[in-house]
């Protein structure tokens, strides 16, 4: 099984980087989800020379059309805090699934149960490969009107008309909770039967199915390329980043971290809005000369 976690053996800094995972939200993208000229011309350069560039996020597959421009070689992306493994080639409306690691039903339905008991008021969202479902009472965050309202409950059902469909992820909201609050209680009342982690300011939470993370399905795409973690460097500045950040042998917070990712990561660059990755690549490839 491949592993996750860092383990020391060359040093870091001396392995000439073959991969570039970096995160999207506060990390490429500034703040206007823009991708800024320098960014762009910097993802490029790296694939000219040979350095293969992952986009790692959060968001699902159909939110990925603002980066869709700038995939140039392979045109691969792993998204939902790595559920999916996803070719963007065919452009907005056609990216194909290249890789699938769910959340099982059972499991989903136990942590939507066990997060409710803990934290009463949590509302909840499913994200599906080709869907989005509700519950009436979940807010009005993200970019689409839901396909479905109903109770997590009957959107997870063994007998839901999407029940043939994977589970990539269930968010989950409380109105009220301190967001780091809510992770720490959520993490403990779900345990191992899923993934918990954020990348949002507010009180909203992402769960995954069992060891799927950011980190867990990058070091599974590099281990199908011949890549060790020490030759990744990678970009975030979320909490659902920190994983990934301890296990590529070069990481960089941004500027605009929240601070469990500045603890994670062996190295700092500016904020996402003074294209802090686009640093940190120039830098890279003026060393390889």
């Amino acid at each position: 099984m491949t592993s996750a976690i860092r383990e020391p053996e060359t040093p870091a800094a001396a392995t000439p980087p073959r991969l570039i995972a970096t995160d999207l939200d506060g990390t490429l993208l500034r703040d206007d989800k823009s991708v800024s000229p320098r960014t762009v011309a910097a993802l490029a350069a790296a694939e000219e020379a040979g350095i293969e560039v992952f986009f790692v996020t959060g968001r699902p597959a159909r939110w990925m059309d603002v980066v869709s421009d700038h995939v140039h070689g392979h045109g691969l992306a792993i998204c939902g805090n790595g559920a999916a493994v996803v070719d963007l080639h065919g452009g907005p409306g056609a990216h194909r699934f290249v890789k699938v690691r769910e959340l099982p039903r059972d499991n989903a339905l136990d942590a939507v149960g066990l997060l409710r008991d803990a934290a009463p008021g949590t509302v909840y969202a499913v994200e599906q490969t080709y869907g989005f479902h509700q519950e009436p009472e979940y807010p009005k965050l993200h970019m689409e009107i839901p396909d479905d309202l109903a109770p997590a409950e009957e959107l997870l059902a063994p007998d839901s008309p999407t029940a043939a469909e994977p589970v990539l992820k269930i968010l989950a909201y409380h109105p009220e909770l301190e967001p780091d609050a809510f992770l720490t209680l959520a993490r403990l009342a779900i345990g191992d039967r899923a993934t918990v982690t954020r990348s949002s300011p507010s009180a909203l939470l992402e769960i995954s199915g069992p060891g799927v993370s950011k980190a867990s399905t990058l070091a599974l795409c590099c281990a199908e390329r011949g890549i060790s973690h020490e030759e990744v460097v990678a970009f975030g500045d979320m909490p659902n980043d920190v994983e990934m950040l301890t296990w590529a042998g070069r990481s960089y917070a941004m500027g605009n971290a929240h601070p469990d990712v500045l603890a994670a990561a062996s190295g700092r660059t500016v904020a996402n809005n003074d294209d802090g990755v686009a640093v940190v690549i120039e830098q890279l490839l003026d060393g390889r000369r």
